[in-house]
């Protein structure tokens, strides 16, 4: 679910950027750092605007500032009982793997629909049940999130698509190898700015 949260952080800045266009590169640090973040609670979506700059602090010994900052933030934080549409990166034997946005969704073999059956002969290998429904990498799917696990940089869940409504969505135009490309790249960015 999506949510507008006031947060607040502390940058720190070089004396090379002290100067007139202080406050722009304030900004454009808050948006390079938060925007696309994991808190392991939620997902910072947007920077919406800043509340305040608090007076910069000088660092003892190193001549650098310290600004507290408070602004405003576009957030998701998915739930138990959410429904998303995801796209499917991989498919396994033991399930379906998937990203919402962000979010890495694993479907367990026991929260298929038992007519949709694994069919590993298939190029890809794919789900079906030999009539309409077909999951295969790059599929876009409705699915309803079980549990989620929030970790210390990431969010992981586990979803089901044995409900009325869920499941692979047809008539969708997909662009899939796109698609898939642009979903691990913002999963790799989101990975490379945990680990920094």
């Amino acid at each position: 679910m999506f949510f507008l949260k006031e947060e607040t952080k502390v940058i720190t800045m070089h004396p090379s950027y002290f100067g007139p266009n202080m406050r722009e590169f304030l900004i454009a640090r808050l948006n390079e750092e938060e925007e696309g973040r994991c808190t392991g609670d939620h997902f910072v979506i947007c920077v919406m605007d800043m509340v305040d700059i608090g007076e910069g602090r000088v660092v003892p010994s190193s001549g650098s500032a310290e600004y507290t900052i408070k602004y405003r933030a576009i957030i998701w934080k998915p739930f138990r009982g959410e429904t998303v549409d995801a796209i499917v990166t991989s498919v396994k034997p033991t399930g379906i793997f998937t990203l919402a946005g962000p979010l890495s969704v694993f479907i367990a073999r026991k929260n298929i629909p038992s007519d949709i059956k694994w069919e590993p002969n298939t190029v890809p290998p794919q789900y079906t049940d030999h009539a309409d429904q077909v999951i295969e990498k790059g599929t876009s799917l409705r699915l309803k999130i079980l549990g989620v696990k929030p970790d210390v940089a990431a969010i992981n869940a586990i979803g089901t698509i044995k409900e009325d409504y869920l499941g692979a969505l047809q008539g969708v135009y997909q662009d899939n190898e796109a698609t898939i490309a642009a979903y691990a790249h913002a999963s790799m960015t989101l990975a490379s700015a945990r680990d920094s």
